[in-house]
């Protein structure tokens, strides 16, 4: 004779509770994984250099649109893009090579200007004509006053 139906399935059944807590803990830890690693962004840095592709996408898209004004899919002129792109010989993507290379350049001017920029107003900040244990001094004078 066979044993109740209801236990057997009840037995088999997950604990949905443990698994909820069990993925809210794994989604957690990706999160504060993914933080922890990578380095907060400095908004003030002069922006990356576009590639000699995206220098070709930028052309594209304006003659596409013209083209297809109907068609407002980015994935569309993307495709379109990437395909004309590899069709492309080496000496039709030469010119975008050199515009990219030529931001290139600009760009890292830029990043050698911030980094001077960010070396001297951290230099101003450190240089004060009184020390930080006169400083703590005078707070202390203060409070104590």
């Amino acid at each position: 004779m066979k044993g109740p139906r209801t236990a057997v399935i009840a037995h088999k059944r997950p604990d949905t509770e443990k698994l909820k807590a069990r993925k809210a803990e794994i989604k957690t830890t990706k999160e504060k994984g993914s933080k922890k690693n990578s380095a907060p962004k400095d908004p003030d840095a002069p922006k990356r250099p576009p590639s000699a592709f995206f220098v070709f996408m930028e052309e594209f898209r304006k003659s596409f649109k013209e083209n297809f004004p109907e068609n407002k899919s980015v994935s569309a002129v993307g495709k379109a893009g990437g395909a004309k792109w590899k069709s492309m010989s080496d000496s039709d993507k030469a010119p975008y090579a050199e515009k990219a290379l030529n931001k290139k350049t600009e760009y890292e001017k830029a990043v050698e200007a911030y980094q001077k920029q960010k070396l001297n107003n951290n230099g101003d900040n450190e240089e004060s004509e009184k020390s930080t244990s006169e400083i703590h001094d005078d707070a202390e004078h203060e409070a104590s006053s």
